[in-house]
């Protein structure tokens, strides 16, 4: 067990048995066996010197526990890294930022304090996952939705505060958005409630977010500032109905056309699901065909087909092809929530609008559905997130499969930049992330990649990197994902989210007039928590101790 830097073993000995008196021992763990269970299972130094790894982990069950805890650390100067679920694979996972943390287990803080189905709200611990809330709402006949990210075992407090986004309505998809309310333990075990919270015995401080003088809530995502311990979510009435419309084009010219006017179409409110682009002919899937996509492989085509793939033809010249069978170059669904016959009316004005600007386009109802779902109508639903139901068909990726019976990695890591919300940008950054694959043999599995509209205003880009157990493949991956981290950055495309291992290299391309954000975030850092206890390191942000030693850019 390897002990916390800059900590004796008596000290460390003498904070476990604290820990212990808080929690009781069962829930304090120090055995190899235990602790190596809150490794980073998608670790892409795996096995190395660089990989992070926790010394003990201590799971509260309540904020006192947890309010005693950070008093502890303090006292011993013991760093400590907060997990909600610990589900964060991809990410970094229950791994801690800085190796020889303590990792502070927060799943047994699993209750769901409240759920107003009038109001459309709700209030929960760090430990409820998504499937522990959908189940909840199930039992309860309560007729609300929640948002779902990828995958659905992750907690809802610790997707939002890491920034994650779903599938729904757009004003629940940014899920950091949706939140409303925190209860907060400050790294002095004060406790802080933001928002109508600071008010006692508050009316509303799940109904109003910014409450009186500065809104700070933002600090505590994607920081080291403190531990959320509760957080109120906005949540979505069960729809009278749910409608699926794609619009399909012929032609590569098409793209700018299609985003154009899809980014009206959102910015005006005439439709509000998630829009699923993708392109046909060059064999990126939907949301609907991604598991089978992920499962069978790609669906088979002809030996014309395979010649373009084999001489790694650019997107524009897959056009005469789908043209030649009638696929579409590009497709995007469109989906509504509400009354059936104003969803109805919103698919017509959709359809009018792009009629009326692109030549050739056809237009299909892919789903629809009257609300609640029943039984069976659950079974034939094409994307179960689409109406708030979680799931876990994310694992398909890099599963074992049919079409891929040996897989040749252990999981994967995303490399996913902020994209301005046009073709243009859609278009240069394929062509930059293709020279960078040529150049550090990144496999890019299509012609073109297609992007994410998770968010209004924006493009998310996501490039897949494998992990492996093989130190030399997962240098070479390290080193192509630090390679686009800094080319993006170059192009004005930011990371909005990124592995452990990687988020000083993506905090140090923040870096306007001198790193003054950066800067920023360390005099808080140094204010609120001089010892540096709180998960040093996260999303780049260091205590001044080590600081020196772990900043990415030169003073």
């Amino acid at each position: 067990m390897p002990l916390p830097p800059n900590v004796s073993v008596d000290d460390f000995s003498q904070a476990l048995r604290q820990f212990e008196s808080v929690v009781g021992k069962q829930w304090v763990f120090t055995s190899d066996e235990d602790v190596g269970l809150y490794r980073d299972a998608y670790s892409p130094s795996w096995g190395e010197a660089s990989e992070r790894r926790a010394s003990a982990a201590v799971a509260p069950a309540s904020t006192e526990e947890v309010q005693a805890i950070v008093r502890i650390a303090n006292q011993y100067h013991i760093p400590i890294y907060a997990i909600s679920t610990g589900k964060n694979l991809g990410y970094g996972g229950s791994a801690p930022n800085y190796s020889g943390s303590v990792v502070l287990d927060l799943k047994r803080m699993d209750r769901i304090i409240e759920v107003n189905e009038k109001q459309a709200y709700c209030l929960v611990e760090p430990g409820v996952s998504y499937f522990d809330m959908y189940r909840y709402l199930q039992d309860n006949k309560i007729k609300l939705w929640l948002d779902v990210p990828d995958p659905g075992w992750g907690s809802m407090l610790g997707n939002a505060i890491d920034r994650g986004a779903g599938y729904t309505a757009s004003q629940f998809r940014n899920h950091f958005d949706a939140h409303c309310g925190m209860e907060i333990v400050l790294a002095n075990g004060e406790l802080m409630r933001t928002g109508m919270g600071a008010m006692p015995d508050s009316q509303t401080w799940q109904m109003y977010k910014q409450g009186f003088g500065p809104w700070i809530d933002g600090m505590f995502s994607q920081s080291n500032f403190g531990i959320v311990t509760k957080m109120g979510f906005w949540m979505m009435p069960t729809p009278d109905a749910f409608l699926k419309g794609t619009v399909h084009f012929k032609y590569f010219a098409d793209l700018s056309s299609l985003v154009e006017i899809l980014t009206y179409l959102e910015n005006s409110k005439i439709t509000t699901g998630y829009p699923d682009l993708n392109s046909d002919v060059l064999g990126t899937p939907n949301l609907a065909g991604l598991e089978d996509f992920l499962i069978h492989g790609p669906i088979p085509r002809d030996a014309e087909y395979k010649a373009l793939a084999d001489r790694h033809a650019s997107a524009e010249e897959y056009e005469p092809y789908g043209l030649k069978h009638n696929i579409p170059f590009w497709s995007c669904a469109f989906t509504f929530y509400g009354p059936e016959k104003i969803i109805r009316a919103q698919w017509e004005h959709v359809q009018q609008i792009y009629k009326d600007a692109v030549a050739g386009v056809s237009f299909e109802v892919t789903e629809f559905f009257k609300l609640p779902l029943s039984e069976g109508d659950q079974g034939r639903v094409q994307y179960p997130a689409q109406f708030g139901i979680p799931n876990l068909r994310t694992f398909s990726i890099g599963a074992r499969s049919a079409w891929n019976p040996n897989p040749p990695t252990n999981g994967h890591m995303w490399f996913s930049p902020i994209i301005p919300r046009t073709a243009e940008a859609i278009l240069k950054i394929n062509e930059v992330i293709r020279a960078a694959a040529a150049e550090y043999d990144i496999h890019l599995p299509f012609a073109m990649n297609v992007p994410y509209p998770s968010w209004e205003r924006c493009f998310m880009f996501i490039i897949p990197f494998p992990i492996s157990h093989d130190p030399e493949a997962n240098k070479r991956n390290r080193d192509a994902f630090r390679h686009l981290v800094r080319v993006a950055a170059s192009h004005g495309w930011g990371e909005y989210r990124t592995h452990a291992i990687f988020q000083g290299d993506v905090m140090d391309t923040y870096s306007f007039n001198d790193h003054a954000l950066l800067r920023f975030h360390e005099t808080v850092k140094d204010a609120i928590d001089p010892n540096g206890i709180l998960s040093p390191g996260r999303y780049g942000i260091w205590p001044k101790s080590l600081r020196a030693a772990n900043k990415k850019f030169k003073e």
